[in-house]
């Protein structure tokens, strides 16, 4: 018989439509469940599978796939090659078709471009080409850019076998201190919103199909107010507020992305405070969900819960409480309900079939719900082109990821973002002067002048920092740059005892808008980044590029300005030191 025959929604020349209800008709109730669950996946040592990972409770791919009957999996960790990437994904994929039904696996991923490490949010690049985080493509303000970047991510992707993109990620920055910004495109929502567009242009192409790659775009309906501007991964931070009663304003970069055409969605785990909205995690929000995105908005593609909604798990050998803001008071049986019943279709970072299963055959859960949300997924499966040809070249895949091509594309871009803020003179410095540098290697910058060990042998100093935040209690934790913006005396003691003796030129990683007051009044020049080599950096300050960076958001003035700012509300610290679009050209 062949493979048509005893799989007829393999038959091409069909509707995806028609497709989806063959597949549908034929899936035991195990089957459907094993479709609801989207977690983090272990990849095994050169390119083989894996047997899992201690420090997120991921158990191996075997069971993942074969005893569990899960499809959905966001690839965690960097892998040393593109082709060992690309082998492992062919062998789980080869482990998928030995299924009863072979349905084919989707991988997705958090950002892998850029520069930060984030079990949590992102992963370093790797063997990908490396480009600026978000708030960097904000600062260079160009569309084209950004969707090139999405262009050129896509390929790579897609060499690997990577087919959903975790990300864009286009909640307002209007919370100074909130600790996902560096992951958005800022503060202003319409540069948000046209960034976010010709992001997922670029990720998707110009049609969606089996080059594309599918974006999971967040965090619906804006992640920006968080409350002093805690992250909601964590207890203390569930609460999002709204002051300024600005909660439409937070809609805008949605609507932009929606109308671009993505794919799918991913709530926040905060709970609105104040609204006319249930006070619990938008996850199990039904006026949010299927009241606003649904209904109003006409979205009918796949959302998916952020991470660990449902059950407790330890992350970093620490315990961490399920993110059930709001209903901490349910088991987590009723929590899988109310998610349901909200109107997503995937758990994120679960791996609870069983679960559901019981929900089910208990009368709580009807499987005709389940259907609803089984023929998102699997359409989104088909559309993909995986039934078709699940595999990728592995032989191809390092000539592709990490091209020549691609690198000096995000070099460029690197180079583009990093963004003056104040100059006494000392910008460019000439080629061959003396530097005195720190946070740079020594045979980087030897390449541009004469290095020298100590600031007063110097004709210029350039020190990078990153931007302050307070440390917490646990590793996880720390991964999320939260709390106080001043930076610590002894930083900024430094600062000035370096800026006494040479003229001195301070670049900060500019993750959150720090209080750069005490640093402009001492440094000859400030510059900022959101990931710039050091190559970039000093190709910028030396003249040798132009500088055209631009601010994605305000830069405070102070912390009692931040604390008297409304976190809903964009451009609402008094008087900042500097503003939003600014920049100095050398």
């Amino acid at each position: 018989m062949s493979a048509v025959s005893e799989r007829p929604w393999l038959d091409t020349s069909l509707p995806v439509a028609e497709r989806v209800e063959l597949l549908l008709g034929a899936m035991t109730l195990e089957e459907k469940a094993g479709l609801f669950f989207h977690t983090m996946i272990a990849m095994g040592e050169n390119g083989e599978l894996s047997e899992g990972s201690d420090a997120f409770g991921i158990p191996s791919n075997h069971h993942h796939v074969v005893e569990l009957k899960m499809s959905h999996f966001n690839l965690l960790g960097a892998a040393p090659t593109a082709g060992e990437m690309a082998a492992w994904y062919n062998r789980l994929q080869e482990l998928a078709a030995s299924t009863r039904l072979g349905i084919p696996v989707t991988i997705s991923t958090d950002p892998r471009h850029s520069f930060s490490e984030n079990p949590g949010a992102s992963i370093l690049s790797g063997p990908f080409s490396q480009w600026p985080e978000p708030l960097g493509l904000a600062a260079t303000q160009d569309a084209a850019l950004v969707e090139r970047f999405g262009d050129i991510a896509r390929r790579e992707y897609t060499a690997v076998g990577i087919r959903v993109a975790l990300h864009p990620q286009v909640d307002l920055a209007t919370e100074p201190r909130w600790a996902r910004q560096l992951h958005t495109f800022g503060e202003d929502a319409e540069l948000s919103g046209a960034l976010g567009a010709a992001y997922v242009r670029g990720f998707q192409g110009e049609t969606f199909g089996d080059g594309s790659v599918s974006t999971m775009t967040k965090h619906f309906p804006g992640g920006g107010p968080q409350k002093d501007g805690e992250d909601p991964h964590f207890d203390y931070g569930r609460e999002q507020v709204y002051p300024g009663d600005n909660f439409e304003h937070h809609l805008k970069p949605f609507e932009a992305v929606f109308a671009a055409g993505g794919r799918q969605i991913m709530p926040y785990y905060g709970m609105p405070i104040g609204t006319e909205y249930e006070e619990v995690g938008f996850g199990f929000n039904k006026g949010v969900l299927t009241g606003l995105l649904r209904e109003r908005f006409g979205f009918d593609g796949i959302v998916c819960t952020d991470w660990g909604l449902v059950t407790d798990q330890a992350i970093m050998g620490t315990d961490f409480a399920a993110r059930a803001w709001g209903v901490e008071h349910l088991t987590p049986e009723e929590r899988m309900a109310k998610i349901l019943d909200a109107g997503a279709d995937q758990f994120g970072g679960e791996q609870e079939p069983e679960m559901l299963i019981g929900l089910v055959r208990d009368g709580i859960v009807s499987e005709e719900r389940l259907d609803v949300s089984a023929r998102r997924l699997l359409r989104e499966k088909f559309e993909l082109g995986l039934f078709e040809n699940p595999y990728v070249d592995a032989s191809a895949a390092d000539g592709i990821v990490g091209s020549a091509e691609f690198r000096a594309a995000g070099d460029a871009a690197q180079r583009a973002s990093v963004t003056v803020l104040s100059n006494g003179g000392s910008l460019p410095f000439a080629q061959g002067a003396k530097l005195y540098v720190e946070g740079i290697a020594a045979e980087t910058a030897a390449r541009y002048g004469t290095v020298v060990q100590a600031p007063g042998e110097a004709d210029i100093a350039i020190l990078r920092l990153q931007a302050p935040y307070e440390q917490r209690s646990s590793m996880f934790e720390n991964f999320f740059h939260a709390g106080s913006l001043d930076f610590p005396e002894d930083v900024l003691a430094h600062v000035a005892e370096v800026s006494a003796a040479v003229p001195t030129v301070v670049d900060v990683f500019l993750d959150r808008p720090a209080i750069l007051a005490p640093i402009v009044d001492t440094a000859d020049a400030v510059v900022a980044n959101w990931g710039s080599s050091a190559e970039a950096l000093l190709d910028v300050l030396s003249g040798a590029a132009p500088a055209t960076g631009r601010l994605p958001f305000d830069v405070p003035r102070s912390m009692a300005a931040v604390e008297a700012s409304r976190p809903d509300v964009p451009f609402d610290t008094e008087d900042p030191l500097f503003r939003f679009g600014h920049g100095l050209s050398l």
